[in-house]
């Protein structure tokens, strides 16, 4: 829970800093007139609408799990990104528009001085926002702060870039150059539209987070204990900052209950460990089969079947299928 506060919090806190940097980008255009300054600022107004939609999410998904949703709330932070994702993907196709109706037909363009200096303040400010926000969603597991802090960043690239322009246009004082600069950077919108949406889908439709389930099977080999004979049907299912894991461990089959439950639990104390508070397992115990006892390592074995052949390394394929490992014959 106190991680999801210090989300909510932060996400707040860039909602604020959001409201601030439109207010300086819409200032900018008013004073020199430019499409290009006026792209950025359209840009803003998504940050904003989209900080706020993060800043619900966040609230809800920091509810506790309940009768009505077992798993939690988490869900919300992936409807948040996706929603998101498609306000920065619309914001880019109406900069295409306009900057096109400006290519069509001339507009005045002055103090470009001035609108340089305080967009490019508004860049620094948003790409040192994003980095925290990035830093911050990546540790806490929160999709929606990830979200924000690339939309932040993209918007970062592209005010630098519509900076450069700017100043090209101050020195050339060639106006194409205003929507030009526009046009292209609102490409960079779109693609990075799609991306959130692409992950935020993803996150809906439970689909294998690869990363994660790569580097968890890595720490799971690194960890292994002889009493795990082998670790089959693992699933992970991602509820905004909170991880479901489920799987089969088989353990050595004249272990009582008691014992059995104790290597589930240093695999559970494990997992958590390493990914945090917000980690719900559902371990099943199998017992091993005469098959088991070639891949089995462990030593001193009164009732083993068949000698020890060959260590079965954990990958992301077997440990992820619904059976036994066993070796080839």
């Amino acid at each position: 829970m106190q991680k999801a506060q210090h989300n909510l919090n932060l996400q707040k806190a860039i909602t604020a800093v959001s409201v601030l940097l439109l207010a300086i980008k819409l200032a900018a255009w008013y004073i020199t007139g430019s499409v290009a300054i006026l792209t950025d600022a359209l840009e803003s107004i998504v940050n904003v609408v989209a900080g706020l939609i993060g800043v619900y999410s966040l609230y809800v998904s920091a509810k506790p799990m309940d009768s009505d949703h077992p798993y939690g709330h988490g869900k919300a932070e992936f409807i948040s990104a996706a929603i998101e994702g498609v306000l920065i993907t619309t914001a880019g196709l109406l900069i295409i528009y306009e900057a096109i109706n400006n290519l069509v037909g001339s507009h005045e363009i002055k103090k470009l001085d001035y609108g340089i200096i305080l967009v490019a303040i508004t860049a620094i400010i948003n790409y040192v926002t994003g980095t925290m926000c990035i830093k911050t969603g990546k540790k806490n597991n929160s999709l929606a702060l990830v979200a924000s802090g690339k939309h932040l960043q993209s918007d970062t690239w592209s005010t630098a870039g519509i900076v450069i322009g700017l100043i090209l246009l101050l020195i050339t004082r060639l106006t194409w150059i205003d929507s030009v600069v526009a046009i292209l950077f609102s490409f960079l919108l779109i693609f990075t539209g799609y991306k959130i949406i692409r992950s935020s889908v993803a996150g809906i439709m439970d689909e294998t987070d690869t990363e994660l389930l790569n580097k968890m099977v890595a720490m799971l080999n690194a960890n292994r204990r002889e009493n795990w004979v082998d670790l089959h049907n693992l699933r992970i299912i991602k509820y905004g900052s909170r991880l479901h894991l489920d799987c089969h461990l088989t353990v050595p089959w004249y272990l009582n209950v008691h014992e059995a439950h104790g290597e589930i639990d240093a695999l559970s104390n494990l997992v958590k460990n390493e990914y945090g508070e917000f980690v719900e397992l559902f371990v099943h115990s199998d017992g091993c089969l005469d098959f088991s006892c070639s891949i089995c390592t462990k030593e001193g074995c009164n009732v083993r079947k068949h000698a020890f052949e060959k260590k079965v390394e954990w990958t992301m394929e077997n440990i992820s299928s619904n059976n036994k490992h066993r070796l080839l014959v």
